[in-house]
């Protein structure tokens, strides 16, 4: 099997075993441990993260040596128990994650990160009272805000924070979601282009998904012209403090 070869695999495990990102972040996340994992997808590698704050156990699959990857294909995908494991087809969240592990899968490298932000960043208990409040008539956001949430409150600073751990240097993000692109770039995150990750719609997800593209702008038009946002020239995490070192190092 492929992917990060062991040299990279015990540097990275070394690096972050005695990892802290100070005082002064309010959430801080380090590398685990990384083991072979074969899919019906294709070869990944999974890279297990722990943070220092809620206890919550995220996933970075990588498929192909991407350390130090330039141009890096990044799937991130929240954790959605009724689409991912269920087979809900209230949402598109299964298809989508199906989908990328299968596309970057048939890549020469690229890494899917599985946030463990249910419901959009409110919970599973919250997310199934959204649901109920839909079955009423409520969309997808007016749901969340009707229980005191705002609509999306997903933040993706640890997914920028996962992606310094791993040395990715810039990145192609699978995602029809414009909000996404810009909360990685405020992270520090090098973004060089979208690839759509487009579903067919179903009798139950049609309204979700018309939702989402009339309230928060997702491109699901598959003849929209792209548009990439401008960017900074390297991922910059400054809780990392090994990331960091690297990113002066090559300045120099």
């Amino acid at each position: 099997m492929t992917g990060i070869p062991k040299a990279i695999v015990e540097k990275l495990l070394k690096e972050n075993k005695a990892h802290d990102c100070g005082k002064t972040a309010e959430v801080c996340v380090r590398i685990i441990a990384i083991a072979e994992l074969p899919t019906i997808y294709g070869d990944y590698q999974v890279i297990a993260f722990e943070n220092n704050v809620d206890g919550r156990e995220h996933a970075a699959l990588a498929h192909g040596d991407i350390y130090e990857g330039e141009e890096v294909p990044v799937r991130l995908h929240s954790e959605c128990l009724t689409g991912d494991t269920l087979g809900s087809l209230r949402c598109d969240c299964g298809e989508q994650l199906q989908q990328s592990l299968k596309e970057i899968g048939a890549m020469p490298a690229g890494v899917v990160l599985y946030m463990r932000q249910e419901g959009r960043g409110i919970g599973f208990v919250n997310k199934i009272r959204a649901y109920q409040l839909q079955d009423y008539g409520y969309d997808t956001f007016q749901a969340n805000e009707v229980l005191g949430f705002k609509p999306d409150e997903r933040d993706y600073d640890l997914a920028a924070h996962m992606l310094g751990s791993l040395h990715v240097r810039s990145v192609k993000l699978m995602t029809n979601n414009p909000e996404k692109i810009r909360d990685l770039q405020s992270h520090g995150v090098k973004i060089t282009g979208r690839i759509p990750l487009i579903t067919e719609p179903n009798q139950y997800n049609q309204f979700y998904l018309e939702t989402k593209k009339l309230k928060a702008g997702h491109l699901l038009d598959k003849n929209v012209p792209e548009v990439i946002l401008e960017h900074q020239n390297e991922i910059i995490d400054p809780n990392h403090s090994a990331r960091t070192r690297h990113a002066r190092d090559d300045s120099a």
